[in-house]
């Protein structure tokens, strides 16, 4: 079982060192995004709720096209119910935005949370593989169990703002996360290349 879990890390690491640059860059479309959420909260709220509502319109007439495609299939009907009601969900947040953002607020709220407590457990797991950076993780699911908890206290009050700078701030940390994971990764990938450079 040790064996494994080396073996685990050790990949983890090698698939981080090859990749770390789409991890950077990752990250700082994430900073870029969270902070123009956090300059324009408001904004970020509405468009927040208008992406969710196309998405779910796309996805449910995507899913009822191919449901036609394929009526024989066991569980056409609980197929079919759920591509309508992702169709009802979706233009139900493009339709009535106000009632979209509260619900959304509500379900962020859930997500930040869970995020947060799973962020936080895994940080805590590879800190081990990833000494330098697994403080950053920590902090950033830390930071989304503090954003659950000012949601939570300012409701209802912040809902019409509340969406969008939790989102651009959860993106901010994220993605200064990613950036400090990506750089370790980098910093480790250049040490080991030099160490089998001088042997």
């Amino acid at each position: 079982m040790t064996t494994s879990i080396f073996e685990s890390r050790a990949t983890i690491i090698d698939a981080m060192k090859a990749h770390w640059r789409l991890y950077m860059f990752e990250g700082v479309v994430m900073i870029v995004l969270g902070v123009l959420a956090i300059a324009y909260p408001v904004f970020a709220t509405l468009a927040v709720d208008l992406y969710l509502g196309w998405v779910f319109v796309f996805t449910g007439l995507l899913a009822l096209v191919g449901m036609f495609w394929a009526r024989h299939v066991p569980g056409f009907w609980w197929a079919l119910v759920t591509a309508i009601l992702a169709i009802a969900v979706g233009l139900a947040l493009l339709v009535k935005p106000a009632a979209g953002i509260i619900s959304l607020t509500a379900v962020l709220t859930a997500f930040f949370f869970v995020e947060g407590v799973f962020q936080s457990v895994a940080a805590v797991s590879y800190r081990e593989a990833i000494p330098q950076s697994w403080g950053w993780l920590l902090a950033s699911g830390v930071a989304d169990l503090a954003l659950a908890a000012i949601i939570i206290s300012g409701w209802p009050g912040t809902v019409g703002w509340t969406l969008g700078l939790l989102a651009g701030v959860s993106l901010l940390t994220s993605g200064v996360a990613i950036v400090m994971v990506a750089l370790s990764v980098r910093s480790l990938a250049l040490s080991v290349n030099e160490a089998l450079q001088g042997r």
